[in-house]
């Protein structure tokens, strides 16, 4: 980010640890919401070129190989990509496509891109970033997402939007029960088509939405220490996921954003192992639900699942 910062102009502090502050969780920090959100207002001043989101992309799909990750679905903001520079949203969809193509040949890794929107943005964008998502499926594009702020704005204006979506061939996964009411949960499954939800916690505050979740298989994208940063959960060892398991729920570990967090998904499946108590047996389950809730064709994803179970010997 220094190295981008001095070639763009971008006024940042002279150390790397000065800048980190800025832009990852760092253990002084409130744990709150608007201090994990703040970080990302950061970021989005460095997305100055195409140069610069190539750049970003393709060290995101290193990463994750290094992490020895066999399938990654990538997430994007296309709105918050184009924003600094102004960028038509088209343009950063392919910089995007083309730079996650080119790394995952070269790290012999598979990608699947979902497209994310926010709640508190206008339909009209959501629209855009959905009819062009739309045309891009046949390029690695696999899904779509609804995130932003939970707490003050609700789903259910783009619940058309995503059942057409859906409808277009692209999944669907909804960013709900992190920071609003596990209603916000019933309501990403039954209005706005969710395959899968990201994060989901608060699912288990009503009986009712978690056995209508754990009766229609949805798959929860639970992420253990980006929960604990932005404040949903107060310690790491009070995290429901291990409830969520013992419930019958679908869940799977995941990172959320692991340059912000300063986290891989190995340490997050340590982390869920050591602070978490959940036995080794179990965690391997939670990679064989991630498997199984791929955004993939039904013939990639069998195979997937079968060379994840002989490489973990189950």
């Amino acid at each position: 980010m220094l190295d981008i910062a001095r070639q763009h102009g971008v006024t940042v502090p002279a150390s790397i640890m000065n800048l980190s502050g800025l832009v990852q969780v760092q253990e002084k920090d409130p744990l709150t919401f608007s201090n994990f959100l703040e970080k990302f207002k950061i970021l989005r001043l460095f997305y100055r070129s195409p140069e610069v989101i190539h750049r970003i992309t393709r060290e995101a799909v290193e990463d994750a190989a290094k992490d020895n990750i066999r399938y990654l679905e990538l997430r994007f903001t296309p709105v918050a990509l184009s924003r600094a520079e102004g960028f038509p949203l088209h343009d950063v969809m392919d910089w995007v496509m083309n730079s996650v193509a080119e790394a995952a040949k070269e790290k012999k890794i598979k990608v699947g891109l979902i497209a994310s929107v926010n709640r508190h943005e206008s339909l009209e964008l959501a629209e855009q970033v959905a009819w062009l998502a739309a045309e891009h499926i046949k390029d690695g594009m696999v899904g779509m997402d609804l995130a932003g702020n939970e707490a003050e704005f609700s789903a259910k204006p783009f619940a058309g939007l995503f059942k057409e979506v859906r409808e277009q061939g692209l999944h669907i996964t909804i960013h709900a029960g992190e920071w609003g009411p596990a209603q916000n949960v019933r309501d990403a499954i039954e209005e706005l088509s969710a395959e899968r939800i990201g994060h989901g916690v608060r699912v288990l505050e009503d009986e009712e939405i978690t056995a209508l979740a754990c009766e229609r298989g949805i798959a929860f994208e639970v992420c253990v220490t980006s929960n604990y940063q932005s404040g949903v959960v107060k310690s790491l060892t009070e995290h429901p996921l291990a409830r969520m398991l013992e419930a019958g729920l679908k869940v799977t570990v995941n990172t959320d954003d692991p340059s912000v967090s300063r986290i891989t998904l190995s340490h997050e499946f340590q982390r869920v192992g050591e602070d978490l108590n959940v036995p080794l047996n179990v965690l391997k389950q939670c990679v064989i639900n991630a498997a199984q809730s791929a955004f993939l064709p039904e013939v990639e994803k069998v195979r997937l699942v079968a060379g994840l179970k002989k490489e973990m010997k189950m």
